[in-house]
C-alpha cells in the first residue's frame, strides 16, 4: 500500500526562535498570528510579503489556501502560491506542490509531476520529500519502479532519523528487496524505528527475535518488542503475541490470553489470528468450545489469507469440521463469516 508522509507537523511548519536569531518582522509576526489561529491577522501579514517575493510567506499563503484558513479553501490558488515558492528553490514550498499532485485532491492526480517537484525537496535534504520519492520509487508511482532507488532514498531520509523510513529500510534489507538481503541490517534499522516507538518495526523486530534472524533467538525478547507493538494495536503482533502465550514462547503458557491477543488481531482482519480463534473454538482452547464459531473464523482465514500455505492449512481444517456438523451449523457459520467480512 502507497504510504507518503504529509508533513512532520500539522499545518505550515513554524519557525522556531533561536537564540540570536532575527529581531521580529512582518514574516514572525504572521508566524506568531497564525500559531495563536489569528487567521485574519496573518494573512494580512503574508499577502504583502507573498506579493513582494517571500518564499516563505508564499509557501504559507498556499497552505492557507488549500486548508481554508482565514480565506475560503480554494486549492487552485493553493496551487499558485505553492509554485511562486517552489520556483524560487523553497524546499518546503517543493514538497507542499509534490502533496498536491500526488493526492489528487480537487486536481488531477499527477504522479510524475508530483515526483519531479519532490526530487527538488529531496535533492536539498528535504527528509520527507527524500522518504515520499522512495515511496514513489518503491510503487513505480510517477517514476519506473525501481528498489535500488527506492532503497537509496530511504536510506538518505533514515540517516536523518526518519523512523518511517528506517523502517523500509528494515523491510527492504528483510526481504533482499534493492538491497542484498541482510537480517542484521534489517534488525539494526527496525531498531532505530522501534526506539522512536513506530509499532510496525517494534513488531517486526519482535518477529525476527522469535526467528533469530539478525539476531540471537530470544523469545523473552521477541515478547517484549510484541507487546510495546500490540499495545499500541498492531495486528500482527498481537497475533504474534497470542502465538506465544499459545505455545509458551517466552511467556508462561496461557490459553485465555492467546485467545485474546488473537481475537484483538482478528477483529482487525489478521488472517493468521483468524485462522487460530478458528482452532481454539474448534478445541475449546481458552474459550468454550464451539464448532460455529470455529468454522466462521476458519471461513475468514481462507477468505483473507495473503498466502498459499495459510489460505490452504486454514481451507483443510474447515474442511475437517463441516464434515462433523450439520448442514444448517454450516450454513449459520457461513452466514455470521458474511456479517463479519469486509465490506
Amino acid at each position: 500500500m502507497k504510504q507518503r508522509i504529509a508533513a512532520l507537523f500539522a499545518g505550515a511548519l513554524l519557525a522556531l526562535a533561536l537564540p540570536g536569531a532575527a529581531a521580529a518582522g512582518p514574516y514572525e509576526d504572521g508566524q506568531a498570528a497564525y500559531e495563536r489561529h489569528d487567521y485574519a491577522a496573518a494573512l494580512k501579514l503574508r499577502l504583502p510579503l507573498g506579493d513582494e517575493g517571500d518564499p516563505r510567506a508564499q509557501d504559507d499563503l498556499g497552505v492557507m489556501y488549500e486548508h481554508g484558513q482565514g480565506v475560503p479553501r480554494d486549492i487552485q490558488q493553493a496551487i499558485v502560491w505553492y509554485r511562486k515558492s517552489a520556483e524560487q528553490g523553497y524546499a518546503e514550498g517543493q514538497f507542499d506542490l509534490a502533496l498536491v499532485y500526488d493526492a489528487g485532491q480537487d486536481v488531477p492526480q499527477d504522479y510524475a509531476e508530483a515526483a519531479a517537484w519532490y526530487r527538488k525537496a529531496a535533492d536539498q535534504g528535504y527528509v520527507t520529500a527524500q522518504y515520499n520519492l522512495g515511496s514513489m520509487y518503491e510503487h513505480g508511482q510517477g517514476v519506473a519502479q525501481d528498489y535500488a532507488q527506492a532503497a537509496s532514498w530511504y536510506r538518505k531520509a533514515a540517516d536523518q532519523g526518519l523512523d518511517w523510513a528506517e523502517h523500509n529500510l528494515g523491510v527492504f534489507y528483510e526481504r533482499g528487496q534493492g538491497v542484498a538481503q541482510d537480517y542484521a541490517q534489517a534488525a539494526s534499522w527496525y531498531r532505530k524505528a522501534a526506539d522512536q516507538g513506530d509499532p510496525r518495526s517494534q513488531a517486526n523486530l519482535g518477529a525476527l527475535y522469535a526467528k533469530g534472524e539478525g539476531v540471537k533467538q530470544d523469545y523473552e525478547q521477541s515478547v517484549a518488542w510484541l507487546r510495546k507493538a500490540a499495545d499500541q494495536g498492531n495486528a500482527p503482533a498481537e497475533a504474534n503475541l497470542g502465538f506465544a502465550y499459545s505455545n509458551a514462547l517466552g511467556v508462561p503458557q496461557d490459553d485465555a490470553e492467546a485467545y485474546l491477543w488473537s481475537r484483538k488481531a482478528a477483529d482487525q482482519g489478521n488472517a493468521p489470528a483468524e485462522a487460530n480463534l478458528g482452532f481454539y473454538y474448534a478445541n475449546g482452547l481458552g474459550v468454550p468450545q464451539d464448532n460455529i464459531q470455529a468454522l466462521m473464523w476458519f471461513n475468514l482465514a481462507v477468505a483473507g489469507a495473503a498466502d498459499d500455505s495459510l489460505r490452504e492449512s486454514a481451507g483443510k481444517s474447515r474442511d475437517a469440521l463441516i464434515s462433523k456438523m450439520t448442514p444448517s451449523q454450516v450454513a449459520e457459520a457461513e452466514r455470521m463469516a458474511r456479517e463479519r467480512a469486509p465490506k
